[in-house]
């Protein structure tokens, strides 16, 4: 059944759901701060609209970069509104659990279904969805789920979504790290770069990683697809909820950290994460 779908945030992960709902003959009412981004989803057949009009849509999707946004957005709200919001960015879980109540308050039915993928694998339809919290909720949003990705797992509770994307998150920038540190390894042994990931993609060291972000690195072609910034803000809630938990030194985090930092200070937050590859090209000389 067509649906009208408000999207809080039209970045990477915004836009690209805004693709998948559209295709799927969903009507999609998007609100970002950079109006550039609101005529860009008009361009596609979409709506841009202020914050207020968000909440006459059926269903609402966050895609904010953080969990104030995400806490903004509902503290904004009106009451009585009822209405099912799906926080589908990297958030704080203990701050989404506690945001859950706030949100009921004001007749918000707040759910999880934070992204395992790339902007690319959302529109593509390949990207999984982890989907926590209110049954009922996940129950509205299934039909706009399916729109999104016919992938998707329900995880727990309201927090374990953005739990287990952490978790795999912390997988994920330490897979690349470790293709990147191999590439540069291989280019510094006098290898060709391209013969050695074609060869390293037939070895027992392949990885999804690095079929997806070795051919990035290798031509150095890191338009954005997940940004080192977002990776980097990812990776420092990862060592938070770390140490939270009783685990206060996560060495190859730290490690992940360092790379990130030295890539935000010459400038390259805005490329894509594959970018690490630079970081380490560097700190390698030193």
């Amino acid at each position: 059944m067509t649906k009208t779908v408000g999207i809080f945030g039209l970045g990477l992960i915004g836009m690209a759901l805004a693709d998948r709902l559209l295709d799927a003959g969903h009507k999609v009412v998007g609100f970002d701060p950079d109006t550039e981004r609101g005529a860009l989803l008009k361009k596609k057949g979409g709506e841009a609209a202020d914050p207020a009009t968000l909440w006459d849509t059926d269903i609402l999707l966050s895609a904010v970069f953080s969990t104030d946004q995400l806490a903004a957005i509902i503290a904004e709200a009106p009451d009585g509104v009822g209405k099912v919001l799906v926080t589908m960015s990297t958030c704080d879980p203990d701050e989404v659990a506690a945001l859950e109540s706030t949100a009921r308050a004001k007749s918000i039915t707040l759910v999880e279904a934070p992204i395992s993928g790339t902007s690319k694998q959302v529109q593509q339809g390949t990207a999984l969805l982890l989907l926590a919290g209110d049954p009922l909720g996940l129950d509205a949003f299934e039909g706009i789920a399916d729109a999104i990705s016919p992938n998707s797992e329900r995880v727990g509770a309201i927090g374990d979504g953005n739990k287990t994307k952490l978790a795999i998150n912390c997988i994920l920038g330490l897979n690349r790290a470790a293709v990147a540190e191999g590439l540069v390894f291989a280019e510094a042994l006098g290898l060709d770069p391209e013969v050695f990931l074609q060869t390293a993609l037939r070895s027992a060291a392949r990885s999804e990683v690095m079929g997806v972000k070795g051919p990035m690195m290798v031509v150095r072609d890191f338009v954005p697809l997940g940004r080192i910034t977002q990776s980097q803000k990812d990776f420092k809630l990862i060592r938070e909820m770390a140490a939270r938990n009783g685990h206060g030194s996560l060495p190859m985090v730290a490690c992940y950290l360092e790379l990130m930092a030295n890539a935000v200070q010459v400038g390259e937050g805005d490329l894509d994460n594959s970018a690490v590859l630079l970081a380490i090209s560097r700190m390698a000389k030193t």
